[in-house]
Formats: structure tokens, sequence, C-alpha cells
């Protein structure tokens, strides 16, 4: 039978109660992290078994905090201490002050090195002091071993060699000012009656307290310390001093397996603590848990990030019988080395699962905490962030319409649907891409309070407050507001209150354009590191933790996710001023020390687990290597434990292009008859749509769906299309009024006034109204020369032609066409409007412009009109409809379709040209193709009006390209 441990915390709660007894009440029991305190209350509780006072709880860095009379500053008000005192010393130098936007990422370094001087009692002024020559270090560090001195020598002498880059000059400059600014910043917050954690380490290692004595509250029984591992030197030397003077239990989670091995990083802290500082484990530290139980591991490997936790939802369905105990905690865990899988995590565990009794409920506790990042809420604080750095940056007094459209449809807005509606409605009338500010802040309250631009620092935090305080009191009002919601929002207004404290006290007046934008990347990286704990029950539930949260944590069965190597053990390490080998000759933490961390961590899972499952991410890209973590291979080789190796597949299988077919029944016949009792008329658009593909003919002509109204900040090519039409109409209708005959000099004479004709056709295109007066931007003003340079183009083209009678522009003409469906006649009317019909040495000329890709070159009217196939010509079929529509019904005959393609009309002219005999379209050959034009267009439509052929797509798919049915057709 397989042997079963006591979980680490109850052990402790044994101990504690036969040590301590009735004098719980006076003890202090302190944690590296707040998550063990429940579990090992619940151990108290069930083994005293009646109400007793319960010991007082501390972290660590709550309870040496007790030794100081001074607040901890936070991270702004050491950030803006820092920049004050590096500015001062480097005016004392006679160097320029640097910017904070500069000196942030700079700043953050260097507190955390300060951080790390304090906590390993590292002296700074001989840390930081300036090596010239290598015999400095023999003389002033003889206290130093060979090995370290090896590694100071090996630093400085990059240092000496060939002419210093400036780089290292710049760096050597930041190393001397280091001693001065290390102490001047630390007598800044002291004169605030502040100071860091790491002083109070510091201090309280030496014995040098400002509130000595605060451990007598609890005289009356013991300082306990649970769970500790790896222990800075601050740590050490207070732990060991206070265990000197009697007062102190510690409770070292420790196994043979790996601390009686000297190789075995995991115990490298635990070794320490025990044989080198001294510390004595109140509990058994030969025990060996690990090799006691055997037990299965199953190593899942997956493909993909996300698909580690898409394992869980199936591999969890064994173990969710163990949430019916009565007492189930510490039975399931899911471990995140990599604590970014948390949302995908939760987002696949169900809710409920199934037994035997029908559906039961599935807790979740997740104390990693939801992140703000994660929420709505810090999608419209980005959002904010966004439109204020474009003002700034751009400095103007619009913003874009996406980001407006954006902020209306964000569901914490509050904006209502018709409200919504309005504003979009009245936006893309005026075809507003760019939204003056004054305009929206006429709308009142949270959007005039969103859209005001910001002038300072101060102004930016107390905006950003005032619309989540808005926000707040409407959600509280309407009582729609969530639990984790009002937490988030509450941790978001203390941050930016504390931010806003720091900008007022140090950063009074930040209004440069430069000064604002690191006002708001210092807002970003104040609220995007937010989280909050979802509500939950510690001792109930899955339990979802990171790593660290780990720690004195004992459960049954145990999921660790995300087990590469990269991730477990970290190969990262904080970015530090003070180099390697420095680091190593003072005893600093290296990258082998949080190796060492994340090894006992992860074997400490294994003591007293009775299941083990491990996945990792096999998929390597630039982020991950796609290996599993060496500890893994470890544990294979060494425990005898049995490995279940297996792979998560997903299956990839290839979306089905679903047929679409709609079939012609009554309600599309009764739309069709129009065309056929004369009440619509077909135009050669259509036409071409259902040569292109008869399903998207129906979607358009016969459903009407019609594509959304959208701002067009870029101004499509149909958009320019139809400018350049009404530049050659208004141009030529202005010649002909005068005299229908064009001469080469007449068109010169009247180019000048193009430009002018193209502003006209903008307010014309955009807002319907020729005579309207815009301010152009810099993608109008473009646009605007494109239009200039085409119609350019064709007027160069036409100056060569002249002269030429014009006959009409944009005329339309309609006509009724005779067909057949299934033998039975059938009638509609064509219609067309055509650009330009001109006279030319006696010939009719029918004149279409095209701005786009049209091409005069085709193989045969055959295959122009193969629906499935890939050859047509729709440029060709509109300019024979029209063609055919002006013969028709004008009476005329010999009419020749030209074509004005933009791209090809300076090389290729004006005439469709057919096959490989590169015959033109025109004189008697034409005739030929209007007729047999004629014989093709009688066929296309005789299968659309045949009630018995279905609309289905075409097998071109090349034909869906730029197609707004795209969904809809089965693609």
């Amino acid at each position: 039978m397989q042997e079963e441990f006591k979980p680490f915390l109850r052990e402790v709660a044994e101990d504690l109660i036969g040590r301590i007894g009735d004098n719980l009440q006076h003890a202090a029991i302190v944690f590296n992290n707040k998550r063990p305190v429940a579990y090992l209350q619940s151990h108290l509780a069930g083994l005293i078994g009646k109400p007793f006072w319960s010991p007082s709880f501390y972290t660590i860095q709550e309870f040496f905090a007790l030794s100081s009379e001074r607040k901890v500053a936070d991270s702004f008000t050491q950030f803006f201490t820092l920049h004050q005192v590096y500015n001062r010393l480097a005016a004392e130098e006679g160097e320029p002050p640097i910017e904070p936007a500069k000196f942030y990422p700079i700043a953050r370094v260097i507190l955390s090195d300060f951080a790390q001087i304090d906590n390993d009692l590292v002296d700074a002024n001989k840390l930081f002091l300036q090596l010239e020559e290598f015999a400095i270090v023999d003389y002033q560090f003889d206290y130093l071993s060979e090995e370290q001195q090896e590694f100071l020598k090996g630093f400085w002498n990059s240092y000496s060699e060939g002419k210093q880059k400036k780089q290292q000059e710049q760096f050597i400059r930041m190393w001397q000012r280091m001693p001065r600014l290390y102490q001047d910043y630390h007598d800044g917050l002291k004169a605030k009656g502040m100071t860091t954690m790491g002083q109070i380490y510091r201090q309280l290692s030496l014995g040098q307290e400002e509130r000595p004595g605060f451990t007598e509250t609890f005289a009356a029984a013991k300082l306990v310390f649970v769970g500790f591992n790896a222990l800075s030197r601050a740590e050490a030397k207070v732990f060991s001093r206070w265990q000197d003077e009697g007062r102190t239990l510690f409770y070292f989670d420790t196994d043979a397996y790996y601390l009686d091995d000297p190789i075995q990083e995991a115990g490298l802290f635990m070794r320490k603590n025990l044989e080198q500082t001294g510390l004595i484990n109140a509990l058994d530290s030969s025990r060996d848990f690990i090799k006691a139980m055997p037990k299965q591991v199953d190593v899942y490997k997956t493909q993909g990030q996300v698909a580690q936790a898409k394992i869980l939802h199936e591999a969890l369905q064994r173990d969710y019988p163990l949430l019916k105990a009565t007492d189930h905690a510490g039975k399931i865990a899911l471990v995140l080395a990599d604590e970014s899988l948390l949302m995908p995590v939760l987002q696949t565990i169900p809710t409920h699962y199934q037994d035997e009794k029908g559906s039961q409920p599935i807790n979740i506790n997740v104390t990693m905490g939801y992140p703000l990042v994660a929420s709505s809420i810090f999608g419209l604080a980005d959002l904010w962030l966004s439109v204020q750095a474009q003002l700034i940056q751009e400095e103007k007094e619009t913003v874009y319409h996406r980001e407006v459209a954006a902020f209306l449809s964000h569901p914490l807005s509050g904006i209502t649907e018709q409200q919504r509606a309005k504003i979009q409605k009245g936006l893309l009338a005026e075809q507003l891409a760019e939204v003056p500010l004054f305009r929206l802040q006429r709308q009142k309250g949270l959007i005039e309070l969103f859209f005001t631009k910001i002038q300072d620092g101060i102004q930016a935090t107390n905006t950003l407050q005032a619309i989540f305080k808005y926000i707040l009191e409407q959600q509280l009002a309407a009582k729609s507001l969530k639990q984790t919601e009002a937490d988030l929002f509450i941790s978001t207004i203390k941050e930016l209150n504390r931010l806003h404290d720091g900008l007022a006290d140090y950063l009074p007046r930040l209004t440069r354009g430069t000064e604002l934008a690191f006002v708001l990347s210092l807002i970003q990286k104040a609220v995007q590191g937010i989280s909050v704990p979802l509500t939950g029950e510690p001792l109930q539930g899955i339990q979802v933790m990171g790593l660290l949260e780990s720690r004195s944590l004992d459960f049954d069965q145990v999921y660790i996710l995300g087990v590469n190597e990269g991730l477990l053990p970290q190969t990262s390490v904080s970015p530090s001023f003070i180099p390697d080998s420095i680091r190593r000759a003072y005893g600093l933490p290296v990258l082998e020390n949080q190796d060492a961390i994340s090894a006992y961590m992860f074997y400490r899972l294994l003591q007293r687990s009775k299941k083990v499952s491990m996945v990792y991410n096999a998929q390597a890209d630039e982020s991950n290597t796609g290996e599993p973590t060496r500890f893994l291979k470890q544990l294979e080789y060494e425990s005898g434990y049995t490995f279940n190796y297996l792979e998560h597949k997903q299956d990839i299988s290839i979306a089905q292009k679903r047929p679409v077919v709609i079939q012609k029944d009554a309600s599309v016949m009764k739309v069709l008859q129009g065309y056929l009792d004369g009440s619509m008329a077909l135009s050669a658009s259509a036409l071409t749509t259902y040569i292109n593909c008869p399903l998207q003919f129906f979607y358009r002509y016969v459903a009407k769906v019609k594509e959304p109204e959208e701002i067009s900040e870029n101004l499509e090519a149909n958009y320019i299309g139809s400018m350049l039409h009404f530049v050659l109409e208004t141009f030529y209708q202005d010649l002909r009024q005068i005299d229908p005959l064009i001469s080469r000099e007449r068109i010169a004479e009247y180019r000048k006034q193009v430009p002018g004709l193209s502003v006209r056709a903008f307010s014309q295109v955009m807002f319907e109204d020729q005579h309207r007066q815009v301010q152009h931007n810099g993608m109008h003003k473009v646009v605007l020369a494109i239009v200039e340079e085409y119609a350019n183009l064709i007027l160069d083209y036409d100056e060569n032609e002249a002269p030429f009678e014009v006959l009409a522009l944009e005329q339309r003409d309609q006509v009724v066409f005779e067909f057949e469906v299934r033998g039975q006649k059938r009638q509609i009317t064509l219609h067309g409007i055509i650009d330009r019909i001109d006279r030319k040495n006696g010939i009719t000329r029918i004149v279409d412009y095209k701005t786009g890709a049209d091409v005069l070159r085709y193989s045969n009217l055959e295959e122009v009109f193969d629906t499935n196939g890939n050859k047509q010509n729709k440029a060709l079929v509109q300019t024979l409809f029209y063609t055919y529509v002006f013969e028709q019904a004008n009476g005329h005959q010999l009419v020749e379709p030209n074509l004005y393609s933009i791209r090809n009309m300076r090389k290729e002219g004006t005439f469709f040209i057919e096959g490989r005999d590169k015959l033109k379209l025109n004189g008697a050959y034409l005739e030929e193709v209007k007729a047999e034009f004629v014989g093709y267009m009688k066929v296309k439509l005789s299968e659309l009006f045949d009630e018995q052929i279905p609309f289905v797509r075409t097998e071109n798919e090349a034909g869906f390209a730029y197609s707004p049915y795209l969904t809809l057709c089965g693609l």
C-alpha cells in the first residue's frame, strides 16, 4: 500500500501545539507569502478542536517593517527621489540634467541594484569604487578570497585593454557616481520620513532598528519562520541572532533526496541554512519523501502555448470526484510555471462536472490575481492613453474616427444605442476621418471627459481617475457592478492617486510633449501591473497558483503547466549595472541562485503529492526552445518514478467550403420579375456581376444586402474614379457649352481649371455638395494630386486625338432586349450611363474611363462569359454593353467602344485587342464581335431568369478577392 504523508503545514501545526500549547496567541508566524496562512489556520483549528486565540501572521516584509518608524516608500516616490538626486549630482559634475523619460529605465535598474546591495549587506562604497590599478585589488580588498579577486581583475581588465569605447566611459562615469548616489538617495528618503525595504533589512541585521524591542510583543511565545529557502545575508544574520537569543522556531520543508546530495541544486540554500548559517530545523531534516512514495508522472507534450491549457478539460475528469469530499483542501492544484497561461486555464476549466448525482459545481480559487490587463477596464484606459498620446505627439485638436468608434462601442462607456447611432451617423454624413475634439466635448458627461486634451502631468492622472470614478458611480447606480470589477476599479484609482502624489511633489510642471508622453507611459506602467484576487476559497476546489505561491503547500494531485527549459528554471535575469563577475566577487545573486530556487520549488511539489502531471509546449519559436525542463530529465534518471509520456495532438481539419445554393423560389422570382415586367432595368454592372458570380448577384441585386457605410480615411479607388469622372464631365461640359468641337488648343487652354475642378469633385463625391469648403488634410491632398494626374493623362491623350466633337456626356440610355427562357420569349430593359460619346473622322465613339487594373487584351468572348473561368474582362463587357444600348436607343451603327484605361492607354491605346492574333476591336471585325456579344448575353440572361437554375458561387476563387460577400458565399 502506498504510504501517505501529512502535509508540511499540518506537521508544523502539530509541532507548534506541542511546543507552544496555550501560548499560540503570543506567537508571530512568518511566511514568505500570504497563501499558506489559511492552510495553517485550518490545521490548527482542526487539531485544537475548540475556539482559540489565533497567533499573528505576517509575511517576512511585513514583520521586518515593524522594526522601522519610517514608511516604506512606494515605487514612484523612490523613482522621483532618485531622479532628483541624480540630476543634482550631474549638475555638480557639469553635466546636463537627464529627462525623467530617459532616466526611468535606468532608475529601475539602479533601484534593483541598491535593494540587492542592502539585502546582502554589501558595502556600496567598496562595491562601486573605481579601480584603476590591479594592485589596488590586493591592497584594498585583501579580505576577498583569491577567486573573488580574480573575478574583479577579470572585470576591470576588460576596461583597460586598448582605447575605451564611449559606452565604457559612460559606464565608468555612472560607476564612479554610484557611491554618492546610493548615500544621497537614502538620505533623501530619510529626510521625507521614508525608507526602503532593503534599508530596513540592513538596519535590522546591524541591530540598528528604529523600534528596539519590537519583537518583545511575542516574548511569551516564539517568532516562527515557516517554509523559507533562499535567505539573503541580512535575513540569515537576523535569524541567526534571534536563534542565539532563543526567540525563534524554524520550520524548513526538506527532503533528504536533494538535501544530502551536494550536487543537487534544489538543496543549495537549505544546506547553507542548516550547515553554514547554523539554523535549526524544528522538524526532522533527514526524512526522504520523494523516494519513499513511488508515483506515476504523466508528461504531456503539446503543440502551442495555449494548447497546454486544453489538456486540462480531459485530464481533470478523473480528479473531479476528489472535490466531493467534505474536506478537499489540498486535493488539486494547477501550478503555472508560465503565469501567462492563467487566462487560457480559466477559460478551459468548466464550471460544472457530471457525476452519478448530476451536474456538480467546480470551485476555482485563484490568488495569483486577476490581471487588470485582461479586463475591459484596462482596455478603456489603454484607449484613453492612446488618444492622449496621439493628441500630444501630433500636436492636433482632432482624434481619429476609429478611436471614437472604439470608445462609443466600449461596454464601460455607458453610451446608449440611440446616442451611439446618432453620433456615428453625424460623423458618417460628414466623412470625418479626424473628429474635432470640440464636437465630442459638446456631448458632455463621460464623452467630454474622455476626449479632453490634457495639458500637464497632474491633469493626466486626475482625468483618468475622474473617468474611472464616473464609470464606477454609473455602475453602482445601475447595480451592474461585479465584485472583481469593483476591486479593479478601486486598485486602479489608488495606484493613480499614488502616481498623482509623486508627480505633484517631485515633477509638478510637466507640460512639454516629451514630458507628457513620459507621464502617459508611467500611467500605463502603473496600471498594467495591477491584479486582484478572484473571489474564491483557498481551502476548497481547484487551486490555481504560480510557482512562487506554491511554497509550503502540498496537494494530492498536482498539474504543472509550462515546464519548458527557459521557463523552469528561468534563464532570463533582471538587468543590472553590477556585472556578473563583480556580483560573484561580492556574493550577490547570480543565475545559478535562480536555478536553485526554481529547483527547490519544483521538487517540493513532488514530496508529498500522490500524482503529478506536467505539461510543456513542444512548439519552438523565438521565445521557446520546445524542450522540457532539465529538471524532468533529472527526475526521470534519479527518482525511479514511472513516467507516462503523452502527446496531445490536436486534430487539424481544413474547413470545408460549404456549398451555398440559393433556389429561385417564389420570393426570389418575385424580385426577378421586376426586371421582366420593366419596373427595373438591368445595368452593365449587374450583368458583369452575374457573369463573375451568380451568388454575388443574388446578394447584391436580389437580396439587396449592402455593405455598411464607413468613413473612408484612405479614400478607396472607387472614390478616386468618381472624382475623375466628375472632373472630366465638368471639363468637357464647360467646353461643349461654348462649342461641341474640341480642339487641341481649347483643351490646352482650359487645363488650368483642373486643380479647381478636382477640389469641387472631392466635395461632390464625399459630401454630395461640389461647393462645400473642405479643410484638406495630408491624405486628401494626396488624393487630389492623384485625380489631377489622372485627368491630365487623359487630356494629354485627347490633345493628340483632337479635333473631335463631343456629342454627349454621362448620357443615360435604355433599350428593350429580347431573349428566351426554355423556349418562351422574355424581355427586359437594359440601361447604361455612358461617360462620353464623341465623333472623330466621322466615327461615333463610346468612351469609358477606368482608373483600375482593367486591361484591353482578352482571349475570346466564350472565355469572357465563362463564370467559372479566370479570363473574364469586366471592362470589355461593359463597353460592348454601352455600345449596344446606345446604338439601339439612338439608331446608330458602326459605333466604336473605346476604353480609356489610365494604366494602359499610353502604351496600348484605347481599342480592345482579341487573342493571339492581336485583332483590334474596330472596323468590320468589331461588327462580328458585337453580334457574337449579343448571343452570349442572351445565353446568360436565359440562365439568370430560369427558375430551375439556382444561384451558386463561381469556382474561380479569384472572383472573391475583394468581395464583401466572401463569408456569405461560404468562403
